[in-house]
């Protein structure tokens, strides 16, 4: 499967199916297809996974399947980049709910669980996250540009929550509360920071789209500040309930 990540803050990636190769995306990511490609819902992995993904992570209930010979096309909903990735030998990635774009057939998508409370109610993403796993190709989109870091063994960096994409199951995760009451109410940072320990690679975005409503916010009717002590509470809540 040959494929093709092109334009610059708005992507697409085409990928070239020969006749024996199987696609599938979320609905709705399709840009354009060949005459000959057919796509079809299905409900990959059955009914408990169709469920899983409908009642724990908003999405629907099928994903979309492509077939034949030819080329589709697939974009994200928002501007960013793709990530391509090739899975195998028994690599997992975690990554935040929506990122996935689409993926070759052999690659399984399920939901997954954060392990520690502080992580599900302060990490930036919820409850739920996406796991990864199988062999082939798999495609994720995320907000603005992203980069892509190789954490050593021990090697840790700690991130805005919301702004880590993707991380491989071999990354420890872990959310920490910023120290100082000074810097919580001040310095417009948020309550707690992501903590990654390597070895693994990790995918970091340079924006949210909560950062980007915020940035937008000032400029529409009826805008509020979220500085000093209700700055605080509306970060409290943001990051208890997942944000993008």
């Amino acid at each position: 499967m040959r494929y093709e990540i092109f334009g610059d803050n708005l992507q697409m990636v085409n990928v070239e199916m020969d006749g024996n190769d199987k696609l599938f995306g979320e609905a709705g990511v399709m840009v354009y297809m060949s005459n000959d490609i057919k796509m079809e819902p299905v409900a990959r992995g059955g009914l408990l996974k169709g469920m899983g993904r409908k009642v724990f992570m908003g999405e629907t209930f099928f994903l979309t399947e492509f077939t034949g010979k030819g080329n589709v096309s697939f974009a994200g909903n928002v501007p960013g980049k793709i990530i391509a990735i090739e899975m195998g030998d028994g690599k997992d990635i975690l990554a935040q709910r929506d990122a996935f774009l689409c993926a070759s057939d052999g690659v399984d998508l399920s939901v997954a669980f954060q392990k520690k409370l502080s992580s599900a109610f302060f990490g930036g993403e919820g409850w739920i996250i996406e796991k990864i796993s199988g062999e082939g190709m798999c495609f994720l989109h995320a907000c603005g540009d992203i980069k892509e870091m190789e954490l050593k063994a021990g090697e840790t960096i700690r991130v805005d929550t919301g702004s880590v994409v993707a991380w491989e199951g071999s990354v420890n995760y872990s959310v920490n509360r910023v120290k100082g009451v000074k810097t919580i109410l001040f310095s417009g940072e948020g309550l707690f920071l992501t903590t990654l320990t390597g070895p693994g690679k990790v995918w970091i975005q340079s924006m949210t789209l909560h950062n980007l409503a915020s940035a937008l916010s000032p400029y529409s009717s009826g805008s509020s500040s979220t500085s000093g002590a209700g700055g605080v509470l509306s970060t409290l809540a943001r990051e208890s309930f997942g944000r993008r």
